[in-house]
């Protein structure tokens, strides 16, 4: 069964008396290493206190978009995107029929319609409350939202009537969402994915080179989030002082210069699925790599430059129709503009921009700040994100593509 280690999971609690039930829920995955977040309801502070979720979460409680203490509004896009899995236990009869028809009406719903991750539902409600017509439907619906229905047992309930309506048993609502990260992205089972990143260094002499500020941080960031998701991963990277990601998943081949990484590309690309050209290839590397040394002998050093390959443009001519090729655009003004340029002129089926000129965006960060446009002309912008929330965001926007064109 795989490990919970490390994943971001967001804990909803509604009003419901199996709201006691949570306390043992945290602990089970906190014992699973994993990070927890609780958001409450009003009504859900009547059955367990904030207090109790915070010591055993160890964060602070939400249960509101408006943090009194502190004259701060909690942002639940960024907590959305925050989450790896959000966990909604209990879910009461009321909150399903909220969270069917898009209620926005306190912060756990609005945590819920912004969220882009796996979402398990664990409804508890009395016998009759369950069989009512209209929660079937809700619950069906639900479903059909892509939502994972972790079914209730059943037993004693509240009111004193025995039958279903009891939620779940915490251990086997950890086994459910241990079950389902099996295949949570069972499009990128098996994969194979062509990545590029960091920089190329284009030699001048021994000594010296042309290159970037580039990292390599993005080109990384995707290959470990598609790795973990199950894709087989070929990562072609240029000289960069970050370690690259390691795994079973991932296959490495270091590079230097643009020309070495467009044959390493050029090698693996007709076996690959997806190729996400990520890395900043130099434009223009020196005529002739002198073999010494130049030495500091003139007040002027003049440098005949040529045009690199360009990596993408090339594969997107090879393309064919069963291979998704994705770009990568930095611009320092008229973004959209030369990014959607680039993307019809390169064959390409996605092209991602950043800029420049956001402050937190682009080389050396942790963050970056997105655009994204399809070949349809469908263009996405994204607030400013952790790089691995990034490709988490830049694999939904594959699944869509592998959806609609059924590759």
């Amino acid at each position: 069964m795989p490990s919970l280690e490390g994943k971001h999971i967001i804990l909803g609690v509604t009003g419901g008396i199996a709201a006691y039930k949570t306390a043992l829920l945290i602990r089970l995955l906190i014992k699973e290493k994993a990070e927890v977040k609780v958001i409450m309801t009003e009504e859900a502070k009547s059955f367990i206190s904030p207090l109790t979720l915070s010591t055993l979460s160890k964060n602070p409680v939400y249960t509101s978009s408006y943090n009194p203490e502190t004259g701060e509004w909690n942002n639940h896009v960024d907590l959305a995107l925050w989450a790896d899995y959000i966990v909604i236990a209990p879910a009461t009869a009321n909150t399903i029929a909220k969270m069917v028809h898009g209620l926005s009406d306190n912060f756990l719903q609005l945590v819920y319609l912004s969220a882009r991750c796996p979402v398990y539902i664990a409804p508890a409600m009395d016998l009759d409350m369950w069989k009512h017509p209209s929660t079937i439907s809700n619950i069906n619906k639900l479903q059909s939202y892509g939502n994972f229905i972790v079914n209730p047992g059943s037993g004693e309930l509240a009111s004193g009537l025995e039958g279903e309506g009891r939620m779940a048993e915490p251990y086997e609502i950890l086994e459910e969402i241990k079950a389902v990260n099996k295949n949570q992205y069972p499009f990128l089972q098996n994969k194979r994915i062509l990545i590029t990143a960091g920089p190329t260094h284009e030699p001048i002499d021994p000594v010296r080179f042309i290159g970037n500020h580039s990292t390599g941080k993005m080109g990384f960031a995707i290959a470990q989030t598609l790795a973990k998701a199950g894709a087989e991963v070929e990562l072609v990277y240029g000289p960069t002082a970050i370690n690259p990601p390691s795994g079973a998943n991932i296959s490495l081949h270091p590079v230097k210069t643009a020309e070495e990484m467009y044959l390493a590309c050029d090698k693996i690309f007709s076996h690959m699925d997806i190729a996400i050209m990520s890395a900043a290839v130099a434009d223009y590397t020196p005529e002739k790599k002198e073999n010494q040394k130049i030495k500091k002998n003139d007040s002027v050093l003049n440098l005949s430059l040529k045009k690199t390959i360009d990596i993408a443009a090339t594969l997107g001519k090879k393309k064919t129709n069963n291979q998704l090729l994705i770009g990568f655009a930095l611009e320092t003004e008229n973004g959209l503009e030369h990014a959607k340029g680039k993307l019809l002129k390169k064959n390409l089926d996605l092209i991602v921009l950043n800029s420049l000129e956001n402050e937190g965006s682009g080389f050396g960060y942790d963050t970056n700040q997105v655009t994204i446009i399809n070949n349809r002309n469908s263009v996405d912008s994204y607030p400013l994100l952790d790089k691995k929330d990034v490709a988490k965001i830049l694999m939904e926007h594959i699944y869509k593509i592998l959806h609609d064109s059924r590759i």
